[in-house]
């Protein structure tokens, strides 16, 4: 087995447990409504997010392909592999992908450990970033692809990161006013029944959805590994075994569920009744499945979050906490860059030592990193148990009782 195979593995492994940090983290996007407002049960409403993000992920490559060619430049102008990145069994590229996935890892956990449902999709854009201009210099990146401004980082990847919230935020906001122009008069208890069955299916439309942009961006991660190693050489298209193995490790994140997460996203901006929960995911999966069908590699968590501040916007006499929607935007200012610096430090670190020593250093930085984060949070945990319980400094009347009925 050569060092370059070996790497190989590690890469893939590090991908597979970015993308199930990507389920975890990324649980609250399409559940956090539908368990604050108890249209579904905790633990219904992670598995059920599960199994259609296992869906999803069959549904299209659009995303994956954006990932394989829009980051790290691994072609020349006429089309051909770039001998500076395939020389060598690849390793020169191998590295670079393995140093971007412990950056948006690192990052997935920290802000997992916060609370802050920042965006797993610029924790991994930023590490590759950061590692492709510690290893090839600023003209490693694909910055503007083929020259067009809806090509490359900034076309796939930034535009939509600005644009994304703001458009889900307004269709959100609008639902939501018009939902309550059309109820006025209708007794509450009927309307927030009905619309926590509603809440099931927008609720599901998301998770399907997410795992068809979401989980691709790994499958393109790997398909990029594997074209350096010779392995695969079409970039227009993602092996199988690919999709099903990203497929499933999204699924088993989102079942474990980021609990932290879906009580920000849930409790923290708005207290979410079921007409502004249906709104707000029903103005999430169309942005999602949009951008997917486009190939825009955007952030399922701008989304939702613009999607709920949207609905606390629309419904009238609803109070948003601005403060933790300003930790939030704070979080996602930060994300590419912050991923972006830790990625470029795990290169220089593994181009220090070089080879194989330079990627198990990598790999085993990571897992203290890991193994840390996650023995910090057993400290204060947050699970099923607790994930609707109230908001910290909430007041008095922001305080919604729990319901007795739930839809499922």
């Amino acid at each position: 087995m050569t060092e370059s195979t070996v790497i190989l593995a590690l890469v893939v492994v590090t991908a597979l447990g970015f993308d199930f940090t990507n389920g975890f983290h990324d649980t609250a996007n399409a559940m956090a409504t539908s368990i604050a407002t108890n249209a579904l049960r905790p633990k219904v409403a992670v598995a059920l997010s599960g199994l259609l993000n296992l869906i999803g992920a069959f549904l299209s490559v659009e995303v994956a392909l954006t990932v394989t060619n829009a980051v790290v430049k691994i072609q020349n102008s006429d089309g051909t592999p770039k001998e500076s990145l395939t020389a060598g069994g690849g390793e020169a590229l191998l590295i670079i992908v393995l140093a971007g996935l412990v950056g948006g890892i690192v990052w997935n956990l920290l802000t997992w450990l916060l609370g802050l449902p920042s965006s797993s999709s610029h924790a991994l854009f930023g590490g590759l970033i950061g590692s492709s201009i510690a290893g090839l210099g600023w003209a490693g990146v694909n910055w503007n692809g083929n020259g067009s401004k809806l090509d490359g980082v900034v076309g796939k990847v930034i535009l939509p990161a600005v644009m994304s919230p703001v458009i889900a935020g307004v269709i959100a906001a609008v639902g939501t006013w018009l939902i309550y122009r059309v109820v006025t008069g209708v007794a509450q208890r009927f309307t927030d029944n009905g619309f926590r069955w509603g809440q099931i299916g927008s609720a599901s439309l998301v998770s399907l959805a997410h795992g068809t942009n979401d989980a691709q961006k790994t499958m393109g991660v790997i398909t990029l590994a594997l074209i350096a190693t010779g392995d695969w050489t079409d970039t227009k298209s993602i092996p199988l075994w690919v999709k099903v193995a990203c497929a499933l490790a999204i699924a088993l994140g989102t079942y474990l569920g980021g609990w932290r997460i879906i009580r920000t996203l849930g409790k923290g901006l708005v207290e979410i009744a079921p007409p502004q929960g249906m709104a707000a995911e029903s103005a999430s999966a169309a942005v999602i499945l949009a951008s997917s069908h486009l190939g825009f590699a955007l952030s399922t968590t701008h989304v939702a979050t613009g999607s709920i501040l949207g609905s606390g916007v629309g419904k009238p006499g609803a109070q948003v906490r601005w403060r933790v929607a300003g930790r939030m935007v704070a979080a996602w200012l930060i994300t590419l860059p912050a991923a972006a610096v830790v990625g470029a430090i795990m290169w220089f670190l593994g181009d220090l030592i070089g080879g194989l020593g330079g990627a198990i250093l990598i790999f085993v930085l990571l897992l203290s990193a890991a193994g840390f984060m996650y023995w910090r949070s057993r400290k204060e945990p947050v699970g099923h148990h607790n994930v609707n319980d109230e908001w910290e400094g909430a007041p008095a009347d922001e305080r919604v009782p729990a319901v007795a009925g739930r839809a499922s």
